[in-house]
């Protein structure tokens, strides 16, 4: 959890340079094998999604997330989804954060990391539930409420997917990369995906569009099924 720890500290010299942490963080650090990988941690209001995946090919290594909170110097990450240690969900986990000369990094383990954006310029920075989805012409409502979830968090140019339940701890399957929102299309270029590592590369456009706060979300899925998703922003 080295990398974890790094990323955390490092947005502490937002804190204390007073500037906000939400938005989008790259590091780079390697494996057991000495080969590069990736982390993207994205921080909206009130949510974060951390994610390990191989710098050259997109191999899918880890994500982690939660409800993130601040105090003075402390950042708090309380656990909804662990794809490694499922374990810990539920779990908040808390550190001391201290800022660095070059960037953002953990005092002593070396890991620079630096900002990718401030929430723009995409129109979807947030995190979001899947709150509705069509079933032929019908269009299905589907609790927020409920264990069972599936989240999007995005900032101005990051986006990550991910399902999982907080009551049974269960990760079901994540994916990310960059998009774009330019005139009503929403465009995904995935950079991981858990379930496919095949998909690494693709890019999916998707017509959207923004009703009473709720993103409305159809085209055709990465198995080129169609598709009309209703997502609501978490409160």
């Amino acid at each position: 959890m080295k990398t974890l720890f790094s990323i955390l500290m490092g947005l502490s010299g937002l804190i204390l340079t007073a500037q906000s942490p939400l938005g989008a963080w790259q590091a780079k650090t390697q494996d057991a094998n000495l080969k590069e990988v990736s982390v993207i941690s994205i921080v909206s209001e009130g949510y974060q999604a951390i994610s390990w995946f191989g710098a050259s090919k997109g191999e899918f290594i880890r994500t982690i997330g939660g409800a993130w909170q601040l105090e003075g110097a402390e950042w708090s990450l309380t656990l909804e989804f662990d794809s490694e240690q499922p374990e810990q969900v539920g779990e908040t986990l808390r550190f001391n954060l201290v800022p660095s000369a070059n960037g953002y990094r953990a005092e002593g383990m070396g890991l620079e990391f630096s900002q990718i954006d401030t929430n723009t310029p995409g129109a979807l920075a947030g995190a979001w539930l899947m709150s509705a989805r069509k079933q032929g012409e019908e269009l299905v409502p589907r609790s927020t409420d409920q264990p069972r979830k599936t989240m999007k968090i995005l900032s101005g140019t990051r986006f990550q997917w991910i399902a999982y339940n907080t009551e049974t701890k269960q990760f079901m399957g994540t994916g990310g990369g960059r998009y774009t929102t330019i005139d009503g299309v929403y465009t995904e270029h995935i950079e991981f995906f858990s379930r496919d590592n095949s998909r690494v590369g693709a890019a999916l456009a998707f017509d959207f569009e923004l009703k009473e706060g709720d993103w409305h979300h159809s085209g055709l899925s990465s198995r080129g099924d169609p598709i009309y998703e209703v997502w609501s922003l978490r409160r």
